[in-house]
């Protein structure tokens, strides 16, 4: 069972003057990903597809992802009563679309793939606790809360399947460490960007990755602070079999927490021009 439902949020506590707008557009892109998570789900059917535990866990996963694409969609709308969440939603679909018909993991193993998996829940728990914190509007932080802490438990949902897959691949570290850091570097795929075309941008406008990619992260790395990304860091290094804490945990985190504010600035620089 679900968690929590949609009308479980206080929605009658929506506050239109307490809206940051500089989070609308952040929040009508994530809708569109979340809701979109049946087709990752169909992926995962097929790469597990004698594993009915897993596939089982999968499908579950899948609703409460398109729950948190509803309750986003639902924000947004209310904070932009002019948007059209289903009409975006469509451009999104006929635009975007997830490989679903492998026969198996892009990863390479089903280790790899979970390890994926664990890296995308690490990414949107960080980034909901952001959003959330950084949100004066009561709904929303309301929101963001109780999908962050679904992300977080997908997290380790993913984590602990990895485990036992782990013992019979026997993937190295190195190689664990390559497909994390790999998944982590197609935050700038057209996923995100696109679903921000679709959420922001008039149809008449043409959809170019690149400003896209640069008006999403320019925005959205904006509230993070070391904290969320002390975290990560130990969830990723978890992952892949480093301790997530000590000695290396803080320097990686310090090195994180630099290129994210280097890339920050680099994609505010090249919307400027």
């Amino acid at each position: 069972m679900k968690h929590w439902r949609i009308e479980d949020v206080a929605w009658d506590r929506f506050d239109p003057v307490a809206v940051d707008p500089a989070l609308v557009p952040l929040v009508k892109a994530a809708a569109m990903v979340e809701r979109n998570g049946r087709d990752y789900a169909v992926y995962l059917g097929r790469v597990f597809s004698d594993d009915p535990d897993f596939r089982q866990a999968a499908d579950h996963w899948a609703e409460e992802e398109v729950q948190h694409g509803d309750a986003l969609a639902k924000w947004a709308s209310l904070a932009d009563p002019a948007w059209d969440f289903e009409v975006a939603f469509g451009r999104y679909r006929a635009g975007y679309s997830v490989q679903v018909d492998a026969d198996a993991s892009i990863r390479g193993s089903r280790t790899g793939e979970l390890i994926a998996r664990c890296m995308v829940e690490t990414g949107t728990s960080s980034y909901y606790t952001a959003l959330g914190e950084a949100a004066t509007e009561p709904v929303l932080r309301q929101v963001c809360k109780l999908i962050a802490a679904d992300e977080y438990r997908h997290f380790k949902l993913f984590y602990d399947h990895m485990r036992r897959y782990l013992s019979r691949e026997k993937l190295g570290v190195v190689t664990r460490l390559r497909i994390a850091l790999g998944r982590i570097g197609e935050s700038e795929d057209d996923e995100l960007a696109y679903a921000y075309h679709c959420g922001n941008e008039p149809e008449s406008q043409a959809y170019q990755h690149g400003r896209c990619t640069a008006a999403y992260m320019a925005s959205a790395m904006g509230f993070y602070r070391y904290r969320h990304i002390e975290r990560s860091t130990g969830m990723i290094l978890k992952s892949v079999g480093l301790p997530p804490r000590g000695r290396l945990s803080v320097g990686a985190t310090k090195l994180a927490w630099k290129l994210l504010q280097w890339r920050q600035r680099r994609f505010e620089q090249q919307l400027a021009a």
